[in-house]
């Protein structure tokens, strides 16, 4: 199941009922203390989490309510539900889904005096409210057969022992069930069962909190490494067995001697002594584990922000094996503040890879954030905005300009003033492209413009921006700076963006565009760059959809690919080839050559891109100088 929102209310500063949507990737922006990591914590609190607990301190103070509410809403739904052997049943025939179709559960808390107690589990859905039929969740078989037996429910007709047939059974004979509303009980009866079974569907809660410490003697880093041990333990148990047998032979030996000439010397002191051991041996306590570098130095010697990465890795690890042991479908990652104690180009790569598990199925990446650098990274549609209210209260906004203006001020993620062209693309897929590109052609020719380290430009999307590239966009879009597109020609005839072409070039400001002479970046890859990056061996012409070719041959080499591609679902087929897609554009294009450009007949068509852009750019402006020094010189001096 996928968590597609989480619902607060009378939680800690979230006062009024707040619905908050996710994604694949959600990204929680604001100021320090204004209930972020709040909204990882109380999912980690309806999902069960061994590290989390609600106490009374967590009820709003500015609010004089007693009841806590914290409501998740999934989709992605289980196909069928079985309860035993005989009785299989769906969410929908239970009449437990809302009004668009989803499963919306909410947990409820009762907090008074100081004291906590669970007042339940309930399903908010769209449910019959017909006389008789309102209830049925809650009666026990006995009385589910006496209530078919008013209604008129031919018995005989009905496995009586089942609570599902019986329900669906009344339901039939009722007919018209007025559906509306309803708050289900699922801590009771049939709706217990229901509940018993969701939970093994629930996906795993893994959360990483910004204030751990950060030494190989943690729990969480000792954990994984202990597991590691415990496996190896388990795959050598028959030779393990034959030691212990051997060393039990052996103390036994000497054991049953030293009894022997114990009673020699007084045999009523050693008739009652008999040799045994009190325990069996624990394998995993005599194995510890520590990382150390190759030059010896320890992990806890390291710096902070190392350990913390080595810790982030740990805390996959173990969250990935606790998804395996308990045969979840589904994982959610809440990571408070990843960029802490990284260098910039640290944050980027973890945004990075944190970007690409979101893409895998059945994985979800929450994080918190207040970081600027890291911020402006986040794709725009994964920003939710946390922000503190006059009244103490909290608020957390989405999905609109005005507010990412407001995180873009509150953050100080603002647009390069030494920016004079625009370089427009598609997507973040092309702008990574693109500068593998330029940097493999601008080292044969030093001429070509540095895409990624020129002041001078900016590449911007025109699609799936970052926050970073919605500000440039926001800023310098309308100041009449010169443009330079380039778009996917496609498959269409005539292409996509034909006529958006026609429209820039027709402009006097000396903006361009062009048009891939290929469907795509990915068409321009060389099949040994590919094979390199994602180990497998795809034809690439100029008009294969590459992406899709690359995922399925990606599913096909998996161990466990036991579903071929043609029966994967929709959503599945989409995330696997934007995955591909993302290490294509990057992995794959870093693994291009100036020789493998020329085989792919590409180099000429990209320098002329690249000399295209170097032609708009102004000469690099000389610092000023005052009596033959420059600023610097007399600073210095």
């Amino acid at each position: 199941m996928k968590l597609k929102s989480i619902i607060l209310k009378n939680f800690r500063a979230y006062r009024e009922q707040t619905v908050i949507p996710l994604d694949d990737l959600t990204a929680f922006i604001g100021k320090n203390d204004v209930g972020k990591s709040s909204i990882l914590q109380a999912v980690g609190l309806f999902l069960g989490s061994d590290a989390l607990k609600l106490d009374a301190g967590d009820r709003c103070v500015h609010s004089s309510e007693t009841e806590v509410r914290i409501g998740c809403v999934f989709t992605q739904l289980p196909a069928e539900l079985v309860i035993d052997v005989a009785a299989r049943t769906t969410l929908a025939d239970e009449h437990l889904l809302n009004a668009d179709g989803d499963l919306e559960l909410h947990q409820i808390f009762e907090c008074r005096s100081g004291k906590v107690s669970e007042k339940g589990i309930v399903a908010l859905a769209v449910h019959p409210r017909a006389q008789n039929a309102a209830d049925l969740l809650l009666l026990t078989n006995a009385q589910l057969k006496l209530r078919a037996k008013d209604v008129g429910v031919d018995l005989q007709q009905v496995d009586q022992r089942s609570n599902v047939e019986l329900r669906q059974a009344i339901r039939r004979t009722i007919g018209s069930l007025d559906p509306g509303p309803s708050e289900i009980p699922l801590n009771k009866e049939g709706g217990k069962e229901i509940w018993e079974q969701l939970m093994k569907e629930l996906p795993v809660f893994a959360l990483f909190r910004a204030d751990r410490p950060c030494t190989d003697e943690d729990a969480e880093a000792q954990d994984p490494m202990q597991v590691a041990v415990r496996q190896a333990i388990a795959e050598l148990s028959g030779e393990l067995e034959t030691v212990k047998t051997r060393v039990k032979e052996r103390v036994l030996d000497v054991a049953t001697r030293t009894v022997a000439k114990l009673k020699e010397l007084d045999p009523k002191t050693g008739a009652n002594l008999s040799p045994r051991f009190r325990a069996e041996p624990k394998w995993d306590a005599v194995f510890k584990l520590n990382l150390d570098s190759d030059d010896g130095i320890p992990l806890n010697k390291r710096g902070s922000g190392f350990r913390r990465l080595v810790l982030l890795s740990f805390f996959r690890a173990e969250a990935e094996r606790q998804q395996t042991a308990r045969g979840a479908r589904g994982i959610i990652y809440a990571i408070e503040e990843p960029e802490a104690s990284q260098h910039p180009e640290n944050q980027a790569l973890i945004l990075d890879a944190l970007t690409r598990l979101a893409a895998n199925s059945g994985c979800q990446v929450l994080l918190t954030t207040h970081v600027p650098g890291l911020a402006g990274l986040l794709p725009t549609t994964s920003i939710r905005h946390v922000t503190r209210q006059a009244d103490g209260t909290t608020s957390v906004s989405s999905g609109t300009d005005g507010m990412l203006k407001d995180v873009a001020s509150d953050l100080g993620v603002l647009p390069d003033s030494r920016v004079r062209v625009l370089v427009c693309l598609e997507g973040p897929n092309d702008v990574k492209h693109l500068n593998h590109l330029a940097r493999i052609l601008r080292a044969a020719d030093p001429t070509l413009p540095d895409l990624k380290h020129d002041p001078r430009l900016t590449l911007i999307t025109l699609g799936g921006e970052n926050l970073r590239q919605w500000v440039t966009q926001h800023y310098l879009r309308r100041t009449g700076l010169c443009e330079l597109h380039i778009y996917d020609r496609g498959t269409s005839t005539p292409p996509k963006f034909q006529a958006a072409c026609e429209e820039v070039n027709a402009r006097t400001d000396r903006s361009a565009a062009f048009l891939t002479q290929k469907r795509e970046l990915e068409n321009y890859l060389h099949a040994d760059a590919v094979e390199e990056a994602l180990g497998v061996r795809v034809v690439i012409d100029d008009s294969a959809n590459v992406g899709e070719a690359v995922a399925e041959a990606v599913h096909a080499a998996a161990p466990d690919a036991a579903t071929p591609w043609s029966a994967l679902d929709d959503e599945k087929q989409r995330k696997k080839t934007g995955h591909a897609k993302r290490r294509l554009n990057d992995e794959a294009a870093a693994r291009m050559t100036l020789d493998r450009l020329i085989a792919r007949s590409a180099r000429d068509e990209v320098t002329e891109w690249l000399r295209a852009i170097a032609a708009r750019l102004p000469a690099i402006e000389e610092p000023r100088t005052t009596h033959g020094g420059t600023h610097a010189d007399q600073a210095h001096a």
